[in-house]
């Protein structure tokens, strides 16, 4: 909210107006008609120290020295998860022994360790299904974990391209969208080309303008181009 943020500094600090619009990330014209009461809307302000994003000792800084640069307060350090299962959503849970029931059925290859890293299972869960006696195997059905939630495409290709490295195998390749990438790509390239084609200077004919080539259809068709 760097609008917000920098009503509450123009209101409550002496800092200069550059100081604020560098650290809201705004330009410093928006700075001055906040401050001027100009803007389209009545801002409440936002206090950035409550927020844990300046603190007291940056404000005082840049009171003091209109040249100085606020730094934004690190905020602490997430806990990340290095061991144990990946969580899963409890309302997704009841997704994963199809996702498991489809990595099997797709890619024998891959171990039940990667397959229990990489949707948050169990062994004795991935057991069950392959061998059949899992409680619910009647209405398991094979589902891609990544259309279910359960990871993410690039986790599954990365799971399958290790485990067929293990195997001595190649790993698949999805080729479904390779035309359209391909057909994408030409797009764009002639899009970069066309806007960095230099205008056609004053009073030459462009190229749309230039006369067609004469040319002569088989008769009974229709020229396009003819109106």
């Amino acid at each position: 909210m760097p609008h917000a943020t920098a009503s509450w500094l123009v209101d409550n600090t002496s800092l200069s107006f550059p100081q604020i619009a560098e650290f809201c990330g705004l330009h410093i014209l928006e700075v001055q008609a906040i401050a001027d009461d100009t803007a389209g809307t009545k801002l409440t302000g936002r206090d950035p120290v409550r927020a844990h994003e300046l603190t007291q000792a940056e404000i005082d800084k840049g009171q003091a020295n209109p040249n100085y640069k606020l730094l934004i307060a690190k905020g602490p350090e997430q806990a990340r998860r290095t061991k144990g299962p990946r969580y899963t959503p409890v309302s997704k849970r009841q997704d994963k022994p199809d996702g498991i029931a489809w990595i099997i059925r797709n890619h024998p290859e891959v171990s039940d360790g990667a397959i229990g890293k990489l949707i948050g299972t169990t062994r004795t869960t991935i057991g069950a299904i392959r061998d059949r006696s899992h409680w619910n195997i009647a209405n398991i059905t094979p589902k891609d974990p990544v259309t279910l939630g359960l990871c993410s495409q690039r986790e599954l290709d990365a799971a399958i391209a290790k485990a067929a490295k293990a195997a001595g195998i190649e790993a698949p390749v999805d080729d479904r969208l390779s035309g359209d990438r391909a057909a994408l790509i030409e797009e764009l390239r002639a899009q970069r080309d066309a806007a960095h084609r230099p205008a056609p200077a004053e009073g030459a004919v462009a190229d749309d303008a230039a006369p067609r080539p004469s040319y002569q259809l088989p008769e009974g068709v229709i020229d396009p181009f003819k109106r």
